[in-house]
């Protein structure tokens, strides 16, 4: 009897371990995935206050950005609760990763993400980066884009961020503006390959991305392709 009291314990005291170990896993998974239903449940949020708005749509006042993919931020306390019911558990309000945004807001508002934790590298970088006086430039990637110097920067080996779109490591590279950038070549690659899609010389590309997935290629600068149906950074003078 007292055996079997002690193994119902042993039971009970485990099981109490285990699920406390995989609570904050599931929690983390949680605030990581771009929810479909989240997503579908916000946009029908901002599609109704466009509609009772006249037109308005509920996004915070913010100056005018270089990236056209964080300029319209959602202000969710228009939204929440009158239009829906609460803020998705994956935004940077609840503690997730994602911040909620508008694009294509003048013919279509669209809802998309913007994965904070790649925002946060490009930040601290970009506040770092004439920490010897000089911009980290490399050898030229593009048409004034140019690799990072790591190396003067104190760091042991090139920063990558994780990509929102594969289970690739995107680089990061700097402009001539000497502001840092993500490098999305390698999913624009893959998306013309998989799409077999014939872009054109001197359209932006990352619609790729933006058309096909709830994460948007944020920080990032525009893409074209070369003769070759290949990823290039797009000449700015053209």
């Amino acid at each position: 009897m007292i055996k079997s009291v002690k193994r119902i314990g042993l039971f009970l005291i485990a099981s109490f371990v285990l699920s406390g170990c995989m609570y904050p896993s599931e929690k983390t998974t949680e605030l990581e995935i771009p929810y479909a239903d989240q997503l579908e449940s916000m946009q029908k949020a901002v599609d109704a206050y466009q509609q009772d708005s006249g037109g308005l749509l509920p996004i915070k006042t913010r100056e005018l950005e270089t990236d056209m993919y964080i300029k319209y931020p959602i202000e969710f306390s228009k939204v929440v609760p009158a239009y829906t019911e609460k803020i998705p558990s994956n935004a940077y309000e609840t503690g997730g990763i994602y911040q909620y945004v508008l694009i294509d807001v003048e013919a279509n508002p669209t809802v998309k993400l913007v994965d904070l934790r790649s925002a946060e590298s490009i930040r601290d970088l970009n506040l770092r980066k004439n920490i010897n006086g000089r911009a980290p430039f490399k050898e030229s990637v593009g048409d004034n884009v140019y690799a990072v110097d790591f190396d003067a920067m104190g760091f042991k080996e090139p920063l990558t961020v994780p990509s929102p779109y594969s289970d690739a490591v995107l680089p990061i590279v700097i402009g001539g503006d000497g502001i840092f950038y993500i490098d999305y070549s390698i999913d624009l690659n893959r998306m013309l390959q998989e799409k077999n899609q014939e872009a054109k010389e001197g359209e932006d590309i990352r619609y790729l991305l933006t058309d096909n997935y709830p994460v948007l290629p944020a920080y990032s600068l525009p893409y074209t392709v070369n003769d070759k149906n290949e990823p290039i950074f797009m000449n700015k003078s053209k």
